[in-house]
């Protein structure tokens, strides 16, 4: 047995001779491969061979991601020859004897690298018969004619390379075909619809015959594994998808017909390659799947993505950087956004409102950068965040009150931590006969009701002119006779106008903003509104103190969980010191997060107005 371990920061490539049973790895000097880091724990991880399978076990706290999938501390994982495990800085590959014979100082490729350099090949190939330089935008899936004879070369491209591909690879290809259209069809049957509308369906079905075969694959598959395919269920029908799927699909294998075998290569070749150059590349399922929110990509190599709250490595890359930035160009140039040398920093959103961020060259170091926060084309309802624990039956039921008593909330919070899910579900209890105008940079808040205003900032044109801020919408708004304004989030010198509006009739405003605590988010406020003019910190704090009712105050937890820890009233200055004054309505235990929040026996001033009006019991505080 042979492990080869790879350097990527050093270029340095090593073979090491190994026991069968059992192979330990660290930094320590007795073990079987030492890794002289200071990243690598003395007795790191071990590799066991049991049933004719090998496990890798993670031993150190530092962890290992065998083939993608992050190890903790004791945990193990199967792992195949060629798979790649990563272990701090190294590359690691488990080989057998055979696998070095003409590969001496050759690094190994693994199943997915393999496809990978296939599918490049083949692109490659369409690009050379299009006569095309890159995938920019000017490819539509509009354009049917243009369409068609990109799949009939694709047809031919494919055809011609098949015999490349292995009995490794093509069962990887079958697996990621039937993995992928589960997924579709426990979506499709979920709601009713594609959630980015550029799934299976659209890509060219090769055979009838063989398709229907395929379809009836995916329904065998589905009916083992026992989901309840609600619209309430969705996620934890994904879940149970992906805990249940390799088992079925293991045993599957076995009894599949050569012809379907191949006939899901072909398709899934297809799909791929038709992903780059009419979608979004390897990003185009992960946009599909529901339990993903957030997607990062670090050039054309590192596709991360956070699922259930954890980062994890996707293990997918694109053909090359230039892909990766053409890509980009099709998200952000529907938006009437750009990006170039000149202007290589951007914030779009995607169709269905997801916040884009891209940054390239000079300004990142690691090739094109893309940030997609996704947004649910499933809006959340307040029985959601009860159910998930970011918030009690009873500060649901406060804060429903609160929104419909027109109080002005400001909603606090760090990156990532659930600011715009807060605010656009409080937001959903407004009046339905209120005229709402929202401002985003990008467009993400998914109101229910009907009168409804949506702005959005554009930046300057290439001349440097014709920008709109938040803080010239803000202004604007206030001419549109708004009964509730919402803000997006203010991060800047649209705070003072946020303020002067709250502050001039335009009450039952809410809006988000980055901070870590109620006290931190007034010290963030005043620092916002000398950003638009000198005036003196105590007519600042006045002027919040008149303009802010309450703070909201949200955390993601290390379990990926995110809370509300804080329901704070504004309550005035103290005369004394001169600061702003917050009480807590509902706390949380810093200690235990997950019992929820209870109440501190203060009451806020508001409080018997809200019961006057029928809008609060007063049992929802006791």
């Amino acid at each position: 047995m042979e492990i080869w371990v790879y350097n990527p920061y050093t270029d340095q490539r090593q073979i090491i001779e190994a026991p069968e049973e059992k192979i330990e790895i660290g930094r320590d000097s007795t073990c079987h491969v030492c890794l002289p880091s200071p990243f690598i724990s003395r007795q790191h991880a071990r590799i066991l061979h049991e049933d004719g399978h090998y496990f890798v076990e993670s031993l150190g706290l530092n962890g290992a991601v065998v083939a993608g999938r992050a190890l903790g501390m004791h945990e193990r994982a199967r792992v195949d020859v060629g798979d790649e495990i990563r272990i701090g800085e190294f590359s690691l590959y488990l080989m057998t004897g055979e696998g070095r014979t003409g590969r001496q100082h050759a690094r190994p490729v693994s199943i997915r690298k393999r496809v990978i350099a296939l599918e490049q090949a083949i692109h490659a190939k369409l690009l050379e018969r299009l006569n095309l330089r890159a995938t920019g935008g000017e490819l539509s899936r509009d354009d049917a004619q243009y369409v068609s004879l990109i799949r009939k070369h694709l047809d031919e491209i494919v055809a011609d390379h098949l015999e490349q591909v292995d009995e490794e690879m093509a069962r990887h290809l079958a697996r990621e075909f039937l993995w992928r259209r589960t997924l579709a069809e426990i979506t499709r049957r979920c709601t009713g619809k594609m959630l980015y509308g550029y799934g299976f369906e659209d890509t060219e079905v090769l055979d009838a015959k063989l398709e229907d075969g395929a379809g009836r694959l995916v329904a065998d598959l589905m009916s083992q594994l026992h989901l309840r395919l609600t619209a309430t269920t969705l996620h934890e029908d994904v879940a149970a998808a992906e805990r249940g799927f390799d088992k079925r699909f293991h045993s599957l294998a076995k009894h599949l017909p050569p012809n379907l075998a191949r006939y899901l290569v072909r398709r899934m070749l297809h799909k791929e390659v038709e992903d780059v150059v009419l979608g979004y590349g390897p990003l185009q399922d992960l946009l599909d799947m529901p339990n993903v929110n957030e997607i990062m990509v670090v050039g054309k190599d590192r596709i991360y993505l956070e699922k259930d709250g954890v980062i994890q490595d996707s293990g997918r890359s694109f053909f090359s950087d230039e892909v990766v930035q053409n890509i980009i160009e099709r998200i952000i140039t529907p938006v009437g956004r750009r990006i170039d040398r000149s202007t290589p920093l951007v914030d779009a959103r995607l169709p269905d409102g997801s916040r884009v961020n891209a940054i390239i060259s000079p300004l990142s170091l690691s090739g094109p950068t893309l940030t997609i926060r996704k947004f649910s084309r499933i809006p959340f309802t307040i029985d959601d965040l009860v159910e998930r624990g970011t918030l009690t039956l009873n500060t649901a039921a406060f804060l429903k009150a609160c929104v419909l008593g027109r109080l002005n909330i400001l909603i606090s919070g760090g990156t990532g931590s659930g600011k715009t899910t807060t605010l656009n579900v409080l937001a959903g209890f407004i009046d339905n006969r209120e005229r709402i105008v929202t401002i985003e940079d990008s467009a993400e808040l998914q109101l229910p009701q009907e009168h409804v205003v949506r702005l959005e900032t554009r930046p300057a044109n290439i001349e440097g002119r014709g920008a709109y801020t938040i803080r010239d919408l803000v202004r604007n708004a206030l001419r549109m006779r708004p009964d509730r304004l919402i803000v997006g989030e203010c991060r800047g010198p649209e705070a003072l106008d946020m303020l002067q509006a709250m502050n001039t009739g335009h009450d039952g405003s809410l809006t988000t903003i980055h901070a870590n605590a109620p006290l931190d988010t007034m010290m963030r406020l005043e620092t916002m509104v000398l950003m638009a003019v000198d005036m003196p910190v105590r007519a600042i704090r006045e002027q919040i103190v008149a303009a802010i009712d309450l703070v909201v105050q949200i955390a993601r937890h290390a379990d990926g969980k995110r809370r509300i820890t804080h329901i704070s009233e504004v309550r005035g200055i103290d005369p004394e010191h001169g600061q702003i004054v917050i009480e807590d309505v509902f706390v949380s235990n810093p200690a235990a997060p997950e019992a929820g929040l209870s109440h501190t026996g203060y009451l806020p001033a508001f409080v018997e107005n809200l019961i006057e009006k029928g809008l609060l019991d007063l049992g929802v505080l006791i």
